[in-house]
């Protein structure tokens, strides 16, 4: 169901009706100039989705718009494409705002796909790295920023970037911004640009704080929503299996063994817990990688390369580091852990059936958390099929170099203190008084350069 409808202002009247929508499945019918349409035409753009062609007339008027759609469904584009001919004709720089530096990263590339051969420069800013190279790419006048909120306004608070030309602000995946904690950040920034400014937010979810959030920065937006808040992608088909906790990996065995060609997204609950599978996942002989927290950006970014041109078959994620994948040929999304809130369960299962493709959930869910099945089927408004068991292979050895390195998870997140000293470089001299005890004052008192 494709739904359109004007947020009232805070009269109770709308500041303009939503005019009719009727789909005539090409771009050129969209408002997009002659050279633009040309470009994506050639880059194999030929018909708009649904999210594309909601989206794109009004943006292209400068109308604020709140969008709620899924993931793969286009929503780069949609925002996109208006932003790049609304910055060309009117000039200024827009901004897009991501929760993950993966992500920016595939945004910036989408962008600079379409809008290179019109000569838009464009820079990502993210952590986990060097802010020099972004410092020199912001000092080079970009018309797009693609960033992260955390790194943006550590740059703008050191007065490196200054929001001033910024005519364009999208925030993409809002509501997993607010997730991991995004919030202050986000209403610096939008408190910071200009107040003339066209502002666009899209959010597979729409929670309070989200539409608190329009209320606040926004004027009076449209509101366009591709399919219900909370549905989950209709050419997934989802299965439930039931299964003690000791016998997930058994089963995660059993399921790769059926879908031997099938590129396949396992989501852990935890960094630690993503480390295990892929490790036990490439003791039965599966390519296999992990992205979460724990890895450097440079480790991540060779882990969704290798996974995007099949160097890995599987790759192990946790919720946040998954936001920045956009694999377009997963077969099978494994919740081998069920997510902590039921919305993460439509972005998990989103990752697969993207742009008109099928694809398949499973879902390992123990007999304690059948409840949390029902919170699921009752936000997705749809009944899960539990199966029965399959005949579950013996377990497997696992290599004696890696259990006797394996630290139990309580272990390993219960001293984080110790842990951290214990890999830390010491420094090495002959001095005598350079005991553990004789330098703690001056250990403690190093800071990072």
């Amino acid at each position: 169901m494709q739904q359109r409808e004007q947020t009232p202002s805070k009269t109770g009247q709308p500041a303009y009706a939503g005019k009719p929508s009727i789909n005539t499945g090409r771009f050129e019918d969209l408002g997009i100039g002659k050279n633009f349409l040309s470009i994506l035409t050639q880059k194999g753009f030929s018909v708009p989705t649904p999210v594309q062609h909601q989206v794109i007339p009004d943006a292209l008027e400068g109308k604020d718009i709140v969008g709620i759609a899924q993931t793969g469904t286009g929503k780069t584009l949609a925002f996109g494409i208006p932003m790049i001919q609304r910055l060309a004709l009117h000039k200024g720089q827009g901004l897009i705002l991501v929760p993950t530096r993966e992500l920016a990263l595939q945004v910036e590339q989408s962008i600079r796909d379409v809008g290179g051969p019109l000569g838009l420069r464009s820079a990502v800013v993210i952590g986990g790295v060097s802010q020099n190279l972004q410092v020199k790419a912001l000092r080079n006048n970009p018309h797009i920023v693609i960033a992260t909120p955390g790194r943006l306004d550590d740059l703008m608070k050191q007065g490196i970037y200054k929001l001033n030309q910024v005519k364009i602000i999208t925030l993409d995946e809002a509501d997993r911004m607010l997730d991991v904690g995004f919030l202050p950040q986000i209403r610096y920034i939008l408190q910071t640009a200009p107040k003339e400014r066209q502002t666009m937010l899209f959010s597979a979810t729409m929670p309070k704080s989200i539409s608190s959030l329009a209320s606040a920065f926004m004027k009076i937006p449209l509101r366009i929503e591709i399919a219900p808040q909370g549905t989950s992608a209709e050419n997934v088909e989802q299965e439930v299996f039931v299964v003690l906790k000791n016998d997930k990996m058994r089963l995660l065995d059993s399921v790769l063994q059926h879908h031997v060609e099938d590129k396949i997204l396992i989501f852990s609950r935890t960094k630690h817990g993503a480390k295990r599978i892929a490790r036990d996942i490439r003791n039965m002989n599966h390519t296999a990688t992990e992205i979460h927290g724990n890895r450097s950006q440079a480790q991540r970014q060779a882990a969704l390369d290798g996974f995007t041109k099949g160097k890995f078959r599987v790759m192990v994620a946790t919720d946040i580091a998954a936001r920045g994948i956009d694999v377009k040929d997963i077969s099978l999304v494994v919740n081998f852990d069920l997510p902590d809130n039921s919305e993460d369960y439509v972005h998990r299962i989103g990752r697969t059936g993207r742009m008109g493709r099928s694809g398949k959930a499973i879902s390992f869910v123990t007999p304690s958390e059948k409840a949390d099945i029902k919170r699921i089927e009752g936000l997705i408004r749809k009944s899960l099929p539990i199966l029965s068991l399959p005949s579950l292979p013996p377990e497997r050895e696992r290599p004696r170099h890696e259990e006797s390195t394996y630290t139990p998870e309580r272990q390993q997140y219960g001293h984080q203190g110790r842990s951290r000293n214990r890999y830390a470089p010491r420094r090495r001299t002959s001095s005598p008084q350079n005991s553990r005890s004789g330098n703690r004052g001056r250990y403690q008192r190093r800071t990072p350069k």
